[in-house]
Order: C-alpha cells, then sequence, then structure tokens
C-alpha cells in the first residue's frame, strides 16, 4: 500500500494534500493530479512557481495470523485440540459459555 503526502516549500502556512493508501498499481499520475486538481481549486495559495515535496509513505500489507500455519492434512478435531495448545475443547452439555468462561480465565 503507497500513500502519498504533497506540501508546499514555500508557503509552509498551508495544509499538506494527502493521497489516501492503495496499491502500488493504482498510484497513477492521473490520480495524483485529480486529487491536486481538488486540493488547488479550494486553496488559492498555492502557485505555479512554488516548490512543492512529495513524501511517499509505504506500507507492507501482513498475511495471515503473524506465524506459519499449520494445515490440518486430514486430521481430525481432537487430533487438532492435541497438536494446538490453545484449542480446549468444552465438553459440557449445559451451560457451555459458562464453562468455556471460566476455562479460559482459569489459563
Amino acid at each position: 500500500m503507497v500513500g502519498i503526502t504533497i506540501s508546499n516549500k514555500v508557503n509552509v502556512q498551508n495544509r499538506a494534500i494527502g493521497i489516501i493508501f492503495r496499491g502500488k498499481d493504482q498510484i497513477t499520475g492521473d490520480v495524483i493530479w485529480s486529487v491536486f486538481e481538488k486540493v488547488a481549486q479550494s486553496n488559492a495559495r498555492f502557485n505555479a512557481v512554488d516548490k512543492l515535496g512529495m513524501t511517499v509513505h509505504s506500507v507492507k500489507m501482513p498475511k495471515g495470523f503473524g506465524g506459519e500455519s499449520i494445515t490440518t492434512n486430514g486430521r481430525t478435531l481432537e487430533a487438532m485440540a492435541q497438536m494446538k495448545r490453545s484449542i480446549v475443547e468444552v465438553k459440557a452439555k449445559e451451560n457451555c459459555l459458562a464453562h468455556a468462561l471460566i476455562i479460559s480465565i482459569a489459563r
């Protein structure tokens, strides 16, 4: 994801123009100019001879849950519960939510 901030270096009282984070393939010259035109129409302090500074912000989007995922490979729920320490099977027939809360507080 890429976001862009354009600021006026000559007149620093102006607020920066921000282009929201998008995929890097979605940032084109046309997108930048269209956003700049919209802001320039409402802000008369941008002149043609002003120096503009452009800051590109890049963010790598996380994939998955941060760790290596373990596939089930045809294993049953009981086998996965034995492998994973974070899975607890509540065997209560009634009030299973209450039992699950008590088990989670105890752990």
